[in-house]
C-alpha cells in the first residue's frame, strides 16, 4: 500500500515550496493538490490555481509523484486542460497523474456564472470531457464535436512524455462514473459514503467503501478489465473517522489495514493545516509518513 499526501495550495510559494520539498524527503508516493478556484472554508483566505502550483512543485522536487485531487469541467475545457497537462508532464518529466472527477455543486460549480449543473448534467458533461481529453492527449490532432465539448484541429505536437498519456485517476461512486473509470482510469478514487460523515460510525464507512468496490468490478468485468490491474485510492478525512487516523502511527496502521483489506492500494493523507478540519500534529504526521509504510508492507 502506498502513501501519498494532499497539499492544499493556501500558501505562498515561498512557504510552499518548503512543504513540497519536505513531502518528498519524508518519502510519500505522490504530492496531489485540489484543483478549485476556492474551496469550502478556506474560500475567505488565499488560494492559489492548481497547475501553476504543480508546475512549481515540479522544478522544486525530483522524484514526487505529482497531480490534481480532482480537476473537473466545472472550470475546465478539455482542449486548453491537455495543452497544460502536456506541458506539466514535461516540465515534471513524466510525473503527473491526472485526478479528475464529475465535480459538484461548490463555489466552483457558479464562478464562471452559470447556475450550478444538475447531477445528471454533470455526468453527461463528465462523459464527453474523459473521452475528449483521452483523445487529445493521445493524438497529435484532434477534430471533434460534441454536445458540450469541441474541437477544431487541436494539436498537441509532442504529447505526453507518459505514453500513450499520463495516467487517469478517475473519482466516481455512480454507475456511470465507475464505467468510466474502468474505461480510461489508471486509478480509481473515492473519498467514501458523504452521508456518512456526519453521523456514521467507521464500520459503516468500511461497509460502505466495500460496496463500492464491488460496483467497480462489475463496472471493470463489463469492460473487459481486471479490477485487480486498476489502482484504487482512498482521500482520507472524509470519512467518520475524520482525523482521528493521524493522532498516532498505531491508529494510522489500524485504519490502513482494514483499507488494504478492501483492496485499497493508496490512501493519501492532508498535509496539516492548524485551525481546521485538516489540523494533526505535525511530528505524528511525519512518523506516520516514515514509519507506517514500514508496518504495512
Amino acid at each position: 500500500m502506498r502513501l501519498s499526501t494532499v497539499i492544499l495550495p493556501i500558501h505562498r510559494w515561498s512557504e510552499g515550496q518548503k512543504i513540497w520539498r519536505r513531502a518528498e524527503d519524508l518519502g510519500f508516493h505522490a504530492a496531489y493538490t485540489y484543483d478549485h478556484l476556492s474551496w469550502r472554508s478556506f474560500r475567505d483566505g488565499p488560494w492559489f490555481g492548481a497547475l501553476p502550483t504543480l508546475t512549481a512543485a515540479a522544478t522544486a522536487t525530483e522524484r514526487l509523484r505529482l497531480g490534481t485531487l480532482v480537476t473537473s469541467p466545472n472550470f475546465r475545457h478539455p482542449v486548453t486542460l491537455a495543452k497544460e497537462l502536456i506541458t506539466l508532464d514535461d516540465v515534471s518529466g513524466g510525473r503527473i497523474t491526472l485526478g479528475i472527477g464529475a465535480g459538484g455543486n461548490g463555489f466552483d460549480a457558479t464562478a464562471l456564472g452559470q447556475e450550478a449543473w444538475t447531477p445528471k448534467e454533470r455526468a453527461d458533461r463528465f462523459g464527453e470531457f474523459v473521452t475528449l481529453l483521452d483523445r487529445l492527449l493521445t493524438e497529435d490532432a484532434v477534430t471533434e464535436r460534441g454536445t458540450f465539448y469541441s474541437a477544431d484541429e487541436a494539436r498537441n505536437v509532442p504529447g505526453c512524455v507518459q505514453r500513450p498519456r499520463l495516467p487517469f485517476a478517475v473519482a466516481a461512486t455512480g454507475p456511470r462514473g465507475l464505467r468510466l473509470a474502468a474505461r480510461y482510469g489508471r486509478a480509481w478514487v473515492t473519498t467514501g459514503d458523504p452521508k456518512l460523515y456526519e453521523e456514521g460510525t467507521p464500520e459503516q464507512s468500511v461497509a460502505a467503501l466495500r460496496g463500492q468496490v464491488e460496483k467497480l468490478g462489475k463496472a471493470c468485468a463489463e469492460s473487459g478489465r481486471d479490477v485487480a490491474g486498476l489502482d484504487k485510492i482512498l482521500l482520507t478525512g472524509f470519512t467518520p473517522d475524520r482525523a482521528r487516523p493521524l493522532e498516532s502511527v498505531d491508529a494510522f496502521v489500524d485504519f490502513a489495514g482494514r483499507h488494504r483489506e478492501l483492496g485499497f492500494t493508496e490512501l493519501v493523507i492532508h498535509w496539516p493545516i492548524a485551525d481546521s478540519d485538516f489540523a494533526a500534529d505535525q511530528t505524528v504526521f511525519e512518523k506516520i509518513a516514515t514509519e507506517a509504510s514500514a508496518q504495512l508492507g
